[in-house]
């Protein structure tokens, strides 16, 4: 549901149970980026990062959000146009981030697959000793052999054994930030386990935050458990009020088994916003957006990923394809699939016939929908209804346009949700876990050798 789909009538100023979160996400090489747009810039440019996260603290957002791609994708063997714009190591931006921001958190996606708990261990903990304590993991895993071949292992997992190396790499990794003593001195470790055997000195005291907030993406059954068991926030997808109070239940309620409060885990779906100074221009705008989203042949390639043969032929203005989709044909490597080729294509046929959409039209009504579309009022009563009827903590904002894209809303809507009690007028802690309102880990009663 969008912002203009109902009336949001003048309310009087109620107390609030609960505040609401705010990230931003920089945009990446997706189909919510808009590149042809005059105002877009540079993907690797510092000024760029720079930019959307000045505007983000300006906005008092609790921590700014980079994605992670390990290999560019491809497509009938060519490189995805997006992603030749580069793809730079989130890391690195957000350490000379950290020299140009005071409060915002810094969240960067690592992968558990391709990577290693005492490199990675080491790098947050670097980040949260230069930022200050506003460091955050976002866990990612993958079973992609196609991405694996960057790496010297190949990289290939079974997808059934992603999340049980993922659970332990996340242990792993607290138990290095842990091996120092109250004192500041190192002690050694000592971890064996299925999928990590190693033992040694970590180099870095205990960080500012104890542990950086762990951030986990999926919403899986087994991301769900991994990440009640294991995450301090959870990046979700946006869906309505009634499937998000649903998934926030059914999260939520998996906490109390791993001694956890409903307080320890945030949960944060990604949504884009679309401003207007009437109902009417907001869904104008968001129209114009999803055109530019969906080129004709942006259209045709994406139908080329559901159907799996080459559709160069075909007429973006024109009706879908009367084939049957070919399944796992390899024609497009490195992408999130869509589910059952032939359960789409036929899902898609009953959109198209049912509303007499083309190709295209087909395409930017099934992928590119905006979250929340409306006037500022509108939507900031919409993000505030969200969070107070538990179907989210707050957000994670996905602008189109790089890097201005969150300006209009920290300008316009922010001083809306802090009229209405719902959002912060500053910040009250220096850390990314005092923003989020989350505990310091305790540190474990004994600090000899740690063994897992």
């Amino acid at each position: 549901m969008t912002s203009t789909d109902k009336q949001h009538k003048p309310r009087g100023r109620r107390p609030h149970n609960k505040h609401i979160h705010l990230a931003a996400h920089f945009p990446g090489v997706n189909n919510t980026t808009v590149w042809t747009d005059p105002r877009s810039r540079s993907q690797i440019d510092f000024a760029s990062f720079e930019h959307l996260a000045r505007t983000a603290e300006r906005g008092l957002f609790d921590f700014f959000f980079l994605a992670e791609g390990l290999r560019l994708r491809e497509h009938k063997g060519r490189v995805h146009d997006l992603d030749v714009v580069g793809r730079p190591e989130s890391l690195t931006v957000l350490n000379a981030l950290a020299a140009v921001t005071e409060r915002l958190g810094l969240a960067a996606t690592v992968n558990a697959t391709f990577n290693e708990p005492y490199e990675t261990a080491r790098r947050f903990a670097t980040l949260d000793h230069l930022s200050g304590g506003r460091a955050a993991w976002n866990v990612v895993t993958s079973s992609d052999a196609f991405t694996g071949e960057n790496f010297r292992r190949g990289g290939y997992l079974d997808r059934a054994d992603r999340y049980t190396r993922a659970a332990e790499f996340v242990a792993t990794a607290r138990e290095l930030w842990d091996s120092w003593t109250s004192e500041g001195q190192p002690r050694p470790f000592v971890h064996t386990g299925q999928h990590f055997d190693i033992e040694g000195e970590f180099t870095l005291p205990r960080s500012p935050q104890g542990h950086p907030v762990v951030i986990q993406a999926g919403d899986s059954p087994e991301g769900r458990e991994f990440a009640a068991s294991a995450a301090d926030v959870i990046f979700t997808r946006h869906g309505t009020l009634e499937a998000g109070r649903a998934f926030y239940a059914d999260v939520k309620g998996r906490l109390a088994k791993y001694g956890r409060t409903t307080e320890d885990l945030k949960i944060m779906p990604g949504v884009t916003v679309v401003l207007g100074d009437t109902a009417a221009e907001a869904q104008e705008r968001a129209a114009g957006i999803r055109r530019q989203q969906v080129s004709p042949q942006n259209a045709l390639l994406t139908l080329e990923q559901v159907w799996g043969v080459d559709l160069s032929s075909y007429d973006p203005d024109g009706p879908l394809p009367d084939i049957d989709p070919v399944v796992d044909s390899g024609l497009s490597q490195g992408r999130t699939k869509r589910g059952d080729p032939r359960a789409v294509a036929e899902e898609w046929r009953a959109l198209s016939r049912a509303k007499g959409l083309s190709i295209r039209q087909t395409v930017i009504e099934t992928t590119t929908r905006q979250s929340f579309i409306g006037t500022p009022q509108a939507v900031a009563a919409e993000l505030d209804e969200f969070v107070q009827s538990d179907a989210a903590d707050g957000f994670i904002l996905v602008p189109h346009l790089t890097p201005g894209g969150l300006d209009e809303f920290v300008d316009q809507v922010v001083p809306l949700l802090q009229e209405r009690g719902a959002y912060r007028t500053e910040y009250t802690g220096t850390t990314l876990r005092s923003h989020l309102g989350l505990k310091e880990p305790v540190r474990p009663a004994r600090e000899e050798g740690l063994t897992a």
